[in-house]
This record gives structure tokens, sequence and C-alpha cells, in this order.
């Protein structure tokens, strides 16, 4: 079996990921080939998708929420994502019940005794009213007054689990500060989401297996189940296992792909990219090794904002009055400080609408 080193693996995940090279890709289309762009913080995914996408321009994917193309919603390991209206209504069944133990996963106690089905009939029947509602809204109706467990359990079970949500516009328009509205995904989008497949198939288990792979891959089990938060794959893998092809990594892992995905000469060059918090290319993963050092790992878990120099981390940045701050986490070359600081100008310019390219480049934290 061919194994892939860890070079070899950062240019697949670069190329997969439209990284390596700007995607001439509509927004709708870019967002539907990552799987989504996770999204609690609701300005991030314009950067991510600047850094991957040709003449990205911020209004297309205000407009694709606006239009209810595009939705914000608790998805993949219970975080907020940015995902098409298609494939939410297609993929919130099968997570229904993982979104379910990670809240109770952390409101156990609180929610103890709390019959869930019947909390979600009272979740339904205040929002029935089509009125958007934040979640300690939706938990003080649903509560009425009565004794019971705290707001903000009963509220995280019935907008991040029970009631499939959309969180409304305003919120994640681009340079625009909102609070969370959220209304009933079915509300929202004028279609219902589809059942659960019947027992025994698993089409949509199938189906983000080999999105996964064409975003992601090559990759193994584990780092599938990092990405979705679902742990029932298993049966998915296999029933798609003859479609695909296998290699290993250098520990041994056994990882599987598409056998016509992208899997560049580890020798091809990478240009800086600056990635926001939280990016997909960085969390799609359980082992992120491909990507970013071991000693670093902890920044794409702790919502830093990171730039790749030759295909992996070795910056943080920030932003302020139109100002792009790079540190670097290692010693950079003359010709690496000066490509940072091209793309940093490039960045602040997009950040700015045009009206700065201010950047400046730190000494090394390290």
């Amino acid at each position: 079996m061919t194994v892939l080193d860890t070079r070899a693996l950062n240019r697949a995940t670069l190329a997969r990921q439209a990284l390596l090279d700007r995607a001439d890709l509509p927004v709708l289309d870019a967002v539907a080939h990552l799987g989504g762009l996770q999204a609690q913080e609701p300005q991030e995914p314009f950067v991510g998708l600047w850094s991957r996408l040709r003449a990205f321009a911020p209004a297309a994917l205000s407009d694709l929420l606006t239009e209810r193309r595009v939705v914000r919603t608790h998805l993949m390991r219970r975080t907020v994502h940015l995902v098409t209206a298609d494939d939410v209504l297609a993929w919130r069944s099968r997570h229904d019940a993982m979104l379910r133990g990670r809240v109770l996963g952390t409101y156990r106690r609180e929610l103890e005794g709390v019959d869930l089905d019947e909390l979600a009939a009272a979740g339904r029947a205040v929002m029935s009213d089509g009125e958007p509602r934040s979640m300690s809204e939706l938990a003080r109706a649903v509560a009425g007054g009565r004794p019971g467990p705290a707001p903000r359990a009963l509220g995280e079970m019935l907008v991040a689990a029970l009631i499939p949500m959309a969180q409304l516009p305003p919120r994640g328009l681009w340079r625009t500060r909102a609070g969370v509205r959220n209304l009933p995904l079915s509300a929202w989008l004028g279609r219902d989401i589809d059942p659960p497949s019947p027992p025994g198939s698993d089409p949509v288990g199938q189906t983000l297996v080999r999105r996964y792979l064409a975003a992601f891959g090559p990759a193994g089990s584990a780092d599938l189940r990092a990405w979705c938060g679902l742990a029932g794959l298993p049966a998915a893998v296999a029933a798609v296992r003859g479609e695909l092809v296998a290699f290993r990594d250098e520990r041994g892992r056994e990882l599987l792909d598409l056998p016509d995905a992208p899997r560049p000469d580890p020798a091809t060059p990478a240009p800086v990219r600056f990635l926001p918090a939280f990016d997909n290319a960085l969390l799609g993963y359980q082992d992120r090794g491909r990507i970013v050092d071991d000693a670093h790992r902890g920044l794409s878990v702790a919502g830093a904002r990171v730039a790749l120099v030759d295909g992996r981390v070795a910056a943080t940045w920030t932003v302020e009055a139109g100002t792009v701050t790079v540190t670097p986490l290692r010693r950079f070359s003359r010709a690496e400080r000066t490509t940072v600081a091209e793309e940093g100008q490039a960045l602040a310019s997009f950040l700015s609408d045009g009206e700065s390219d201010g950047v400046r480049v730190t000494e090394s934290s390290g």
C-alpha cells in the first residue's frame, strides 16, 4: 500500500481546500464543496472564502444568506456552520442524535428528568407563530415562569439540538454586527427537512463520506469523525469502500480517498494563505499534523487566526485599525517575510474595503 508522507498529505489538503490555487467557483458551489464552513464567529467565513476564491466579493455571500440559499445553523460537532440550504435539509436528520448527545454531555445534570420529546413539542409550539427569537427568549417562553432547568440549558437543547434552526440575517452579513435570532429551518427555507433514512440504510452517511473525502482526503475514519462529530459512520464507510482507494500515512494509519481526487506532487510550491479562526482546513482532522506542528496544535481550537507558509501554520495574525499584524511562530527568511507581507497587504485591503493596505510582520514569537 502506498505511503503518503506528511508533505504529500499537506499538498493534497491544500488542493482540496482551494488553498494551493484560488478557485474560479461561484460562492454557493464553494460552500457546498467544502461541506460548509465553521462560522460561530460571523465574519470569519468571509476571510476563508477570500483565501480560496479568485475575485471573491463579500456581497455574494451576504446575498446568499438573505436569499436563503445558504444558512447559519448548528450542525457538525454542534458548532455553528455556514452550509447550503440543500445540504442542511438533506443532512440535518442524520445529525439529530449526535446533537442531543453533545448538549447532554454539557448539561446532563441540569436536564436530568426532562422529557426531551415534550420539550421539543413545547418549543415548536412557541415557534409556530413565525416570530424569530433568541435562545434565551425561547427558553423563557417554554419555561413559562415555572421552576425547572436553567434557561441556558433549556435554550441550548432547544436551539442546538431539538429544533433545527436557522440563525437569521443580519447576523453573518458582511461588516454587520447583530445578535442571534432563530427560526425553524423549515419555516425559513419553506421546505421540510428530509426524514431519517429507513433502519439499515444510510445514504446520507455515504454521501458525507464522499463529500468529506472530496474536500479533505486522503483521510482516516477518525478524521471523518472529527469533522462531522458522527460516531456511527463505519457502515457508511464500508458501503462505499469499493469506490475508494487506500493509502497509509507514515504512522501506518489507513487513509481512504476518491480515486480521481487531486494528490499533487509534494514538491508543488504552496503560496502564503491567511486563514480565519476555526478554519476547516485545521479542524477537519483528528490528526492535524499534515498542516500544523504539534507544538502549535492548540491554536486551531483557541480561535487564533493563522497564516500558512509553505503550506503549514507558521504565524498568527490580527487586524486593528486597518492594519494586519502577523506574528511568526518561527524565524522567517527574507523571501518569506516579503511574501507574507504582500499577502497581508492584500488581506488588509480586503477587510477594509480598499481603504487600507497596512501590514506589520513582527519578530518571531519563538
